[in-house]
């Protein structure tokens, strides 16, 4: 018993000594003391080093070049703390039963593999819980290194609906590490290690795609056995997209519908119509089965790996709400129905 004692010290030293954790999870956990009127029901962490990320991604305060804090991820911050600190918590609060699922966000660089197959071994040594990976392309071996160490989903992101649209924000354009193809088949190789239905990817909304655009994107996600979770783009302080205007909500709106009815195999995209201006004017199914989805507020809620709510990523808790972290209340849906034309 003592060895075992020993060699679990022995690894323990090695973890990274600290880790990012976003504020409302902070607050779960214990580790900071304030209200939450959307409790989050993931555990986010992000990998922690004193160099932003070796990525230049045009929308992320932690991008190489960003001008941004260092301590945000979207409009969220994320404090740093002892990692035995986080790990006690996270033992504890899922104990307890309050999370559905730890999600480790990674920032690129050349010994992040190594950390974050360290941190997901400790979490798996020490309690039972779903564990998503949200990192840059990795080849074959290592996303099966991961899936042996415990985690059950990975997350690559697009993030851009187009090439054209990659290029400008996180690849060669920018100066960025990422190209459209190798992302896409970073994602196919994942789909055949963790199989379908436990592989995630980022879609942006407001980069400058078309409504068109993004729902064929969609369309070949679900095709290729990926999960696109949707975001609103945000413009963050001191990032080189800091100017660009939010996408409004008639336009999110109308792709959160649209997101819904695809991942939901309700309809595929040789089915929807697009005007002149590539913007949806028919969804390919009928009004009253649209209305009876768009009744329910499915559409407009969080998406993303099973249990992730993601409060207020995109968005302030006065609003607009872009993602609704928990269900709908009826004069929202109303809200929602207004803003599409219902």
């Amino acid at each position: 018993m003592k060895a075992v004692e020993e060699t679990h010290e022995r690894f323990i030293r090695q973890l990274p000594e600290t880790i990012r954790v976003s504020t409302g999870s902070a607050i779960v956990l214990g580790s900071l003391r304030a209200k939450l009127d959307a409790k989050p029901t993931t555990i986010y962490l992000l990998t922690c080093r004193n160099e932003k990320c070796s990525a230049n991604c045009g929308f992320c305060p932690q991008a190489r070049e960003s001008k941004g804090r260092a301590d945000l991820l979207s409009r969220v911050t994320w404090p740093t703390f002892m990692t035995r600190q986080v790990f006690d918590g996270i033992e504890r609060t899922v104990r307890g039963g309050a999370i559905k699922r730890v999600c480790i966000q990674t920032l690129n660089y050349p010994e992040v593999f190594d950390e974050v197959l360290l941190l997901v071994r400790e979490i798996k040594s020490r309690v039972t819980v779903p564990i998503s990976v949200s990192c840059q392309p990795l080849n074959s071996e290592k996303m099966r290194g991961l899936a042996d160490a415990g985690v059950n989903r990975i997350s690559i992101a697009l993030d851009a609906a187009t090439e054209k649209i990659f290029d400008r924000v996180k690849g060669r354009n920018i100066g960025g590490p990422y190209r459209w193809e190798r992302q896409r088949k970073a994602l196919n190789e994942a789909v055949k290690v963790f199989g379908e239905s436990s592989v995630s990817t980022h879609l942006i909304v407001g980069l400058g795609e078309t409504e068109k655009e993004i729902c064929q994107t969609i369309q070949w996600c679900v095709d290729s056995g990926i999960y696109p979770g949707l975001f609103a783009f945000t413009p963050i302080p001191g990032t080189a997209l800091e100017n660009n205007p939010q996408p409004s909500l008639n336009h999110y709106r109308r792709v959160q519908v649209a997101h819904c009815l695809l991942t939901h195999r309700k309809t595929r995209f040789e089915n929807m119509a697009f005007d002149s201006n590539s913007c949806l004017t028919n969804f390919g199914i009928s009004k009253e089965r649209l209305l009876e989805v768009i009744d329910t507020g499915e559409p407009f809620l969080t998406s993303g790996c099973p249990g992730c709510n993601r409060p207020y990523y995109n968005e302030r808790p006065g609003g607009p709400l872009y993602n609704y972290p928990r269900q709908l209340r009826p004069e929202e849906i109303e809200e929602a129905k207004k803003i599409l034309g219902f």
